[in-house]
């Protein structure tokens, strides 16, 4: 109970103490508002970026062309090569047959070309389309699959794949950096807020001190009014998260310039960045306090 009674008359003290040095307190709040609006950004845009990367790694396809003369017993053998790599998550048949039949239907030319041809005189190649599970793994799982017997040719976007994703991840740890920046500048700007709240109180904290005030007693008041500091903060960072990602979202029906650079579904995805805002904000209030307070109180 005694403990109770004590963080109870902290976070009175600490809501006290945030309206008693309201100027500084507002101008903390203020710049810690738009730090983490700037976090929220970095963080909404690294999910997208994340989840860009793996919508249009789905559609990157392995194309293996097999041998024109290859028998039946090889092609099966060449399919369960396929299909036990590990690195293979699903893989589709093309005949050269059904290959030519879609060209007819895309073009009257291929139509009159092609609908002469007999099966001798197909000049096209059976092909496997494959499905990769990790991207990063294409040009790896392409050398292996392109040595295998009869095949002749593998194609999957050379340069174009290594390309995207060194373009991807540099803007992943980009923004992975900013977030890291923003909540050392968060933590910076409380913490000069509790040194400037601790020079005006300082006849207090020697009072408590002679009266035999512990250090955990003297420091727990400014680690709550940190915590209200960064929990204040986050206010309008999770309001505008919430409502600005629904409406750019409902604005550009969940996709950005083609249908496949979609948006992460804002539920739960919102809830989620604004419960790590407030986290963040929260956090890094008390850890900014109480190093503020440990650090020039020389407690």
């Amino acid at each position: 109970m005694k403990f109770i009674r004590m963080i109870g008359r902290d976070i009175r003290d600490a809501i006290k103490s945030v309206f008693r040095n309201f100027s500084l307190s507002m101008a903390s709040i203020s710049c810690i508002t738009i730090t983490l609006l700037l976090v929220s950004l970095a963080i909404v845009s690294s999910y997208n970026v994340d989840n860009f990367t793996k919508l249009i790694s789905r559609d990157f396809t392995i194309v293996v062309f097999v041998n024109q003369d290859i028998t039946e017993e090889e092609l099966t053998e060449v399919e369960y090569n396929i299909k036990e790599n590990s690195n293979v998550s699903e893989y589709k048949f093309q005949s050269k047959e059904d290959i030519a039949a879609s060209m007819m239907e895309t073009s009257d030319t291929f139509k009159n070309i092609m609908g002469q041809w007999d099966e001798t005189e197909n000049p096209l190649k059976d092909t496997f389309l494959i499905k990769v599970k990790n991207i990063e793994e294409i040009t790896e799982t392409a050398i292996v699959i392109e040595k295998l017997d009869n095949v002749s040719l593998v194609r999957y976007g050379e340069g174009i794949v290594e390309n995207f994703l060194s373009v991807f991840k540099i803007i992943e740890k980009v923004l992975v950096a900013i977030v890291i920046l923003f909540i050392f500048v968060t933590a910076f700007l409380i913490s000069n807020t509790i040194k400037l709240t601790i020079f005006s109180r300082r006849r207090e904290i020697e009072i408590m001190r002679l009266v035999g005030a512990s250090n955990f007693n003297i420091e727990l008041p400014f680690i709550v009014e940190g915590l209200f500091i960064g929990m204040f903060g986050a206010i309008i960072p999770i309001i505008l998260t919430i409502y600005g990602y629904i409406a750019l979202f409902t604005q550009f029906d969940g996709q950005l310039f083609s249908p496949f650079v979609r948006l992460v579904q804002p539920n739960p995805f919102v809830y989620i960045v604004s419960l790590i805002i407030l986290s963040i904000g929260i956090i890094v209030g008390m850890f900014g306090s109480l190093s503020a307070v440990r650090k020039h109180l020389k407690i």
